[in-house]
């Protein structure tokens, strides 16, 4: 998709969908990035409990410049962000939907945006992590073309990290 967002929110509507949809690059310490954090450790320690304990200090951001959130109807609905991996590659992290923003393509949005972003800035690939029980996660990342690879650090002795990479494209290439 590659929108231009580099100078502010962009908005736009999905096909078939009439609310108004705003993608914004911000920050990681933006405090509607911060709230839907909040909501995404809240919703995997209530799907995954316990194992949560491990995970959470695999989930900590630094401050990052490369975060975007995306508003449906000026509410935000859904986040991401991104981290250089190494010279080549980015690594995703922190992708959530709201309950009530899910099966609208939203998060492929997202998903596109953070590579179109990674792209923008020399980045050709991505890698990520998921849990095996996120099946929607899983579903999402296969949809958009990712591979799964075996398990990179720091997550090569957990037994329900689940990672991907693609790689990524320039447009018209």
């Amino acid at each position: 998709m590659g929108l231009d967002v580099s100078s502010g929110p962009f908005c736009y509507y999905l096909s078939g969908i009439m609310d108004k949809i705003t993608l914004q690059r911000t920050a990681s310490s933006h405090a509607d990035f911060q709230l839907l954090i909040h909501e995404l450790d809240a919703d995997l320690r209530q799907r995954n409990g316990d194992i949560m304990d491990i995970y959470d200090q695999h989930n900590k951001l630094e401050l990052l410049d490369t975060a975007v959130i995306i508003y449906l109807n000026d509410i935000p609905v859904c986040c991401g962000c991104f981290k250089s991996y190494d010279e080549e590659a980015v690594e995703v992290k922190r992708v959530f939907v709201r309950e009530q923003a899910r099966g609208k393509g939203i998060s492929k949005l997202l998903m596109q945006e953070l590579e179109h972003w990674a792209v923008e800035l020399g980045f050709r690939k991505t890698v990520l992590e998921t849990g095996s029980q996120q099946q929607e996660a899983l579903g999402l990342y296969q949809r958009l073309g990712y591979k799964r690879i075996p398990s990179y650090p720091p997550y090569t002795d957990l037994p329900d990290s689940v990672c991907f990479e693609k790689e990524l494209t320039i447009s018209g290439q």
